[in-house]
């Protein structure tokens, strides 16, 4: 079991951010890796598509004889996170706990912004995990919806991505924001752009803290991968169309050393 793959899905690309912090950070463990980029996005599918898309590619990752799998999708921890954690026998988790347990170690002031997709900020997980958390503090949310649009273009740290950080976070900033859960996986690459305009903003990367979180679920269940030495678990990247965005990512995220992406339908 502990040298069985940690299973990773997310609606496109933004996940190979949360792939490549898993993979920093415990660099033994192997990695089955999807991104529904052919049904991207899924910021605006109903909450029924949603689950059923997660379910399709839970069952598929199951499959695979994975010990883990990792919701890198906050519309779909949102909305499937649940669902799958009643379906299957390994540990589920998904992004929306961590980033809010993040929020709340690391509060600035007395209140948390959270920015999302409109399907993740309508769902109101980040709200409901944060009062789980924190009863009292004050949650702000507000959906960017154009971030994920922005990323997929590659305009990271232009004046583009500079406006329209002041155009969906100048609102939270007047009302004391100074805590900021990036809740979509694509966020985090714009946050060189949101730190230049805000640059005494707290922004959490829930890549970041899902790994952290992943590494601590398999040290408690001993499900982690005690191979000694250099061994580096082996990658695996599918997506269900291949882009020129995708590749790019991928380069930048893991270099070109023979890590590839092959192309894979799923079906329900």
């Amino acid at each position: 079991m502990m040298d069985k793959p940690i299973g990773i899905f997310d609606s496109g690309i933004g996940g190979l951010t949360v792939c490549k912090a898993i993979h920093d950070i415990l660099p033994s463990e192997s990695i089955i890796y999807f991104g529904d980029t052919a049904r991207f996005p899924y910021g605006t599918r109903s909450r029924e598509t949603i689950i059923r898309y997660s379910k399709e590619i839970a069952a598929y990752l199951y499959s695979r004889k994975v010990k883990m799998i990792v919701i890198a999708c906050n519309t779909s921890s949102a909305a499937a996170l649940d669902t799958l954690r009643s379906e299957f026998s390994i540990p589920v988790i998904g992004v929306i706990d961590a980033g809010a347990r993040a929020a709340c170690n690391r509060l600035k002031g007395n209140s948390i912004g959270v920015i999302g997709t409109r399907a993740t900020v309508s769902s109101g997980s980040y709200v409901r995990a944060i009062h789980s958390i924190r009863p009292g503090i004050k949650v702000h949310q507000q959906h960017a919806t154009l971030f994920v649009s922005l990323t997929e273009e590659g305009m990271t740290d232009n004046e583009i991505a500079r406006l329209a950080s002041r155009e969906y976070i100048q609102g939270l900033y007047d009302e004391g924001v100074r805590t900021l859960i990036l809740g979509c996986t694509h966020f985090p690459m714009l946050k060189m752009a949101i730190s230049s305009v805000y640059p005494d903003m707290e922004l959490i990367d829930t890549g970041i803290e899902i790994a952290l979180e992943v590494k601590d679920i398999l040290r408690e269940k001993n499900l982690e991968n005690k191979t000694s030495g250099d061994y580096k678990g082996k990658i695996e990247l599918y997506a269900s169309d291949i882009t020129d965005t995708l590749q790019r990512l991928k380069d930048m995220f893991f270099g070109r050393n023979g890590t590839t992406i092959e192309k894979l339908i799923i079906n329900g």
